[in-house]
């Protein structure tokens, strides 16, 4: 018997280290790349993570912008337009207009400025607008911010109004020398107003363009074109509307030659000084 143990002894240690193989190859095997039992999930689920991460950072800003609008906070509001002015995307300009009616003034003056930056796809819209009374004068203010033949007509039409008139007037101002065709070709207006807000809107342009043909209006019928003339030729400031103005000085209303009076005379003092 003492002879059979030791050869137990080995074949039991001969089957341990054949276990211990076995349960080595195993959990090698748990290990090949490529194995799903470990990562098969991970492959799967982090390609679509990303992708949803992806979408949520690349969200749509002008989206975003729009929601703002509807933010109790007239601060918040007032920031998204003008991010959105900023964006300059067609897509921003529905939403502008709408925030030419909020209730806030502030919100409402940068919206002017943003459809302006915005440029042409804002004019259909807000021409549609000056249709509006109540946002008219927001309507012609933002029109006179967009460098667009289409915006001269309407803003001219609107020099016959009463209580747009100035505000048609500041647009065409703004818009400057692309006005001045325009407004040169209504100086023969058969209204009244229209021939005198022309007058106003040229002469603070100042653009040489408009010298000869305010020249001309001297010799309107109405006083106060002729004064209206003769001030925006002062401002253009040309030597030819100088010596042009001087008939008046003998003109048939006392208002008139009192008026050109003081600008020659001031005319006279600039010349001096400089």
């Amino acid at each position: 018997m003492s002879n059979d143990r030791p050869q137990l002894d080995e074949e039991s240690s001969l089957q341990t280290e054949e276990h211990k193989d076995q349960l080595a190859d195993h959990v090698s095997e748990s290990f090949v790349p490529g194995d799903t039992a470990l990562t098969g999930d991970q492959t799967t689920n982090e390609p679509a993570q990303e992708t949803a991460l992806e979408e949520e950072r690349i969200k749509d800003e002008i989206e975003i912008q729009i929601d703002l609008l509807k933010d109790p906070d007239w601060a918040v509001r007032r920031e998204a337009v003008i991010t959105l002015g900023e964006m300059g995307d067609e897509r921003c300009v529905e939403p502008l207009v709408k925030a030419l009616q909020d209730g806030d003034w502030q919100v409402r003056e940068v919206a002017i400025e943003a459809l302006g930056m915005v440029g042409s796809p804002a004019v259909d819209p807000l021409i549609k607008l000056t249709r509006s009374w109540d946002h008219r004068k927001a309507a012609l203010r933002a029109l006179g911010k967009i460098k667009d033949e289409r915006v001269l007509d309407p803003l001219v039409h609107q020099l016959r109004s009463d209580e747009f008139a100035e505000d048609a007037t500041d647009a065409l101002v703004d818009i400057g020398s692309p006005a001045v065709q325009k407004l040169v070709s209504v100086l023969g207006d058969k209204d009244e107003n229209t021939r005198k807000q022309a007058v106003i809107a040229l002469g603070r342009i100042q653009d040489p363009a408009a010298l000869d043909p305010l020249i001309e209006k001297l010799k309107d019928k109405d006083w106060f074109t002729r004064l209206t003339a003769a001030a925006a030729l002062e401002k253009i400031g040309d030597e030819r509307g100088r010596e042009a103005i001087k008939p008046l000085l003998k003109d048939s209303d006392t208002v008139v030659k009192m008026r050109v009076e003081r600008i020659l005379a001031a005319w006279k003092k600039r010349a001096t000084n400089a």
